[in-house]
């Protein structure tokens, strides 16, 4: 086999609590990883010199090898397995590129799994998701074909979810045309703590409730009561520093939406609607009201 094409899904964070920042600079989190249905190409073809190319039309995509996360899981296998042969990735970019919403982890997961097919490599789950947990956070995520999984420690410890097989949400996906530091919007966290501890206020920063109560409440099927669990905590930080988030969220409320919330560290925003339709007539609206603002997707949950 020479060639190989995937489908690089994106997530959602349908829960983000950053619990505190780690002895290694990441910080510890509880997070409930939902995987919908917009995805990048991923294209592999194998050749035998060792080279490892990116091919993308995208201008967003890291230049960087030591950024690109698709790169660097080919490097990494190549390493890790004494393989001397090199692969083309091409990939055609859907996701947007530093919206919260994976699609760099993805790719990355994709060339793992595929190159362990396409090389012959016969590496485990267990050991692909080891070396998904050296290249980032969310990567370990994709490496499991599952719709739903709570993700621990750095995001990275997943534990997949058994009773929501059936569970489908509608989502309105809106990414407004800027990027997000990832890091910044962290150290933005850490400096908005550490500042509510000054004040003796840490109490205000946790939610309501936790990751646990929002899965129980989703097996129950109690949307409504799962609609107000929903939280993220780098949601205010991302909102303060860029104003373009507010105004997507803004413009959310006045549809009367239960469900708003942003992806990741953003700046996607997302919503859980009804049905298809109502999706579809949400969208013209912004369009409408917001043209050329941001890009927006009707997506839904991928099981």
């Amino acid at each position: 086999m020479d060639k190989l094409t995937l489908r690089s899904y994106a997530k959602l964070n349908l829960f983000l609590e950053v619990l505190g920042k780690r002895p290694d600079n990441y910080h510890n989190i509880k997070t409930l990883f939902e995987r919908i249905d917009l995805f990048d190409t991923v294209t592999l073809l194998n050749h035998q010199d060792n080279k490892i190319r990116i091919i993308s039309s995208c201008r967003d995509l890291p230049q960087d090898h030591s950024r690109n996360l698709a790169y660097r899981a080919a490097s990494l296998l190549q390493d890790e397995c004494g393989i001397k042969r090199g692969v083309d990735i091409r990939i055609i970019k859907r996701i947007p590129v530093g919206a919260g919403l994976g699609g760099g982890s993805s790719n990355a997961a994709s060339v793992l799994m595929g190159l362990n097919k396409l090389w012959g490599l016969g590496l485990t789950k267990d050991k692909l998701l080891d070396l998904a947990a050296r290249l980032g956070s969310d990567v370990p995520f994709f490496i499991y074909n599952t719709a739903f999984a709570q993700g621990e420690n750095k995001g990275d410890k997943i534990r997949e979810i058994k009773g929501l097989g059936a569970l489908r949400f509608w989502h309105l996906l809106v990414v407004p045309r800027i990027h997000v530091s990832t890091p910044a919007i962290y150290k933005g966290w850490d400096r908005f703590i550490k500042g509510r501890k000054l004040s003796k206020r840490a109490s205000l920063t946790r939610p309501k409730y936790d990751v646990k109560m929002l899965i129980l409440a989703l097996k129950k099927k109690d949307l409504s009561l799962a609609a107000r669990m929903m939280h993220n905590s780098l949601q205010g930080v991302t909102v303060s520093s860029y104003p373009a988030v507010r105004r997507i969220l803004g413009a959310l409320r006045k549809y009367g939406l239960e469900t708003i919330l942003m992806s990741g560290s953003g700046p996607a925003v997302f919503a859980i609607v009804s049905s298809r339709k109502e999706a579809v007539t949400l969208a013209r609206r912004l369009s409408v009201v917001e043209p050329g603002f941001a890009r927006v997707f009707l997506t839904r949950t991928l099981t």
